[in-house]
């Protein structure tokens, strides 16, 4: 997918509960998605919604016959960019209208269009943090008993960052072609 996913539904056609409240949100240990600052109007449309990895391991985020990539898959796109030092550069939209300047190295040489959407914390605030500094992304890969991993774009670098988040934090999801 070029975009972020913003489905309010599993592909069961399952609500997945919209969560604003901060403490809510913090507590949380099943599927759920927001909008960031709680604005669908302005961030459906750009940025997509914010999901726990809960929701990212129902196995049922993306459309039938899509999944949400693992970290392998995240690796092979990275390598076929360039590499990781290279990759957030080449997959970011160009310019600043949606990145804060400088957006180091972004040209979207292939058509992903990645954008800064932030995160929700899973800590106890449950605040929304970075939007159009960082963009996190979404494994389906679990690290451990309550962190799952993620990638990282920043509007200071070019290289993509591999990281563990919260399963409880809010990040973007991009869906893959079974």
């Amino acid at each position: 997918m070029s975009m972020n996913l913003k489905t309010t539904k599993l592909n069961d056609n399952t609500d997945i509960p919209d969560i604003t409240e901060n403490a809510s949100w913090s507590t949380l240990s099943t599927p759920a998605y927001c909008w960031y600052k709680n604005d669908e109007d302005f961030n459906k449309p750009r940025y997509g919604a914010l999901y726990n990895w809960f929701a990212v391991n129902t196995d049922k985020l993306c459309p039938a016959g899509w999944h949400v990539p693992g970290e392998g898959e995240w690796k092979i796109l990275s390598d076929y960019v360039g590499g990781d030092f290279y990759a957030s550069g080449k997959l970011k939209e160009q310019g600043t209208l949606d990145w804060t300047n400088p957006n180091t190295g972004a040209t979207d040489h292939f058509g992903f269009t990645a954008l800064p959407g932030g995160y929700r914390t899973g800590l106890a605030s449950g605040s929304f943090r970075t939007r159009r500094y960082y963009g996190w992304w979404w494994t389906r890969t679990e690290y451990d008993l309550t962190g799952a991993r993620a990638r990282l774009m920043t509007y200071d670098e070019s290289e993509i960052a591999a990281g563990t988040g919260l399963k409880r934090n809010g990040y973007s999801v991009r869906c893959v072609k079974d």
